[in-house]
């Protein structure tokens, strides 16, 4: 370590002591001591985020930080719970700087703002490796009330948040595709942004609980989630693939070489909300996640059955088997 570089208690109270919430005990203790709301239950969630596999070196550090707290306030969202707080480990390579460490704090602290989600406390290490970092969401739902993922039923309606696609575009964007060139540069940087930055749709973690059956975040891809909920709440699902929300630079993009409609559907990184909702209440459901600014498209119905999903096209049926990101 650099003679000029703080230890780790200096580092800890210099930069995320600042970030700490109610319950950190100001980071100066072993843990930290937190109770839920009366009348709720505790949902926790941890995803893992390594330098190449989830971000790229030259990534700014106030966005590998929005990433990594952004992709576990959506799995909190998914479950209808509000976000209450959340642990960071941050192993750091050698090569660390105080200015890299002072923008990913920075850019942490602006993403804990909004989402509502502070800091409570973490460990800090030095890593022989690549960057890797891992984050600890809490968020409370009243008690009973967490939306499973496993609760989908047929004639349920499917609903998805916001647009699909950007992220995965937005990550292509990169080895600069021949399609790019059809994109304004609004259009790119729209697609890099929703790459860079997920959108946690949390605001929305009222109306999931009042209304939906089942709920899941899209992080590996809608096929494949879509996948995923039907297959463990024993459905199947019919998709009318036009109703797929896309945004004006995927549809730009998919025009120019349709093959991309297949990226967009698969490629995951969209941290968008999947869910289901009974017919009878779709309307109330649409009408207040407006209210809260979510834009909620209709793409489907849960059907019975075991077989994997279909996406209805103009003139063809098509089943995505291989249709979400996967580690191993």
């Amino acid at each position: 370590m650099s003679a000029n570089r703080p230890n780790e208690d200096g580092l800890i109270a210099r930069f995320f002591a600042p970030l700490a919430g109610e319950g950190a005990l100001g980071l100066k203790d072993d843990a930290a001591c937190f109770a839920p709301r009366p009348g709720h239950d505790l949902v926790l969630t941890t995803d893992a985020l390594v330098e190449t596999v989830h971000f790229l070196p030259e990534d700014a550090p106030g966005s590998i930080a929005r990433k990594a707290l952004g992709v576990n306030v959506s799995d909190l969202a998914a479950k209808g719970a509000d976000p209450a707080g959340f642990l960071l480990s941050l192993a750091l390579p050698v090569t660390w700087t105080e200015e890299w460490l002072s923008a990913f704090a920075v850019g942490l602290g602006e993403a804990a703002r909004d989402f509502g989600c502070p800091l409570l406390g973490g460990d800090t290490v030095k890593a022989r490796g690549a960057l890797t970092l891992s984050v600890t969401a809490l968020g409370e739902v009243p008690a009973g009330r967490m939306v499973r993922r496993t609760n989908a039923q047929a004639d349920d309606v499917i609903c998805v948040t916001g647009s699909i696609g950007d992220g995965a575009l937005g990550l292509k964007l990169r080895n600069a595709p021949k399609w790019a060139d059809a994109l304004s540069a609004e259009e790119k940087a729209h697609l890099a942004d929703r790459y860079l930055h997920p959108q946690p749709r949390h605001r929305l973690a009222r109306v999931l609980r009042k209304y939906a059956h089942a709920a899941m975040d899209v992080s590996d891809g809608l096929a494949g989630d879509l996948a995923k909920m039907m297959r463990v709440s024993g459905v199947s699902a019919i998709v009318e693939a036009d109703r797929v929300p896309l945004s004006p630079a995927v549809t730009k993009a998919v025009a120019v070489e349709p093959g991309l409609y297949d990226l967009a559907v698969t490629g995951g990184d969209d941290y968008e909300i999947l869910c289901t909702v009974p017919e009878k209440d779709l309307d109330s459901f649409l009408k207040e996640a407006d209210s809260v600014g979510v834009v909620v498209s209709v793409i489907g119905r849960v059907v019975q059955g075991h077989e994997s999903p279909v996406f209805r096209m103009r003139n063809s049926e098509r089943r995505y088997d291989a249709g979400a990101f996967s580690h191993f």
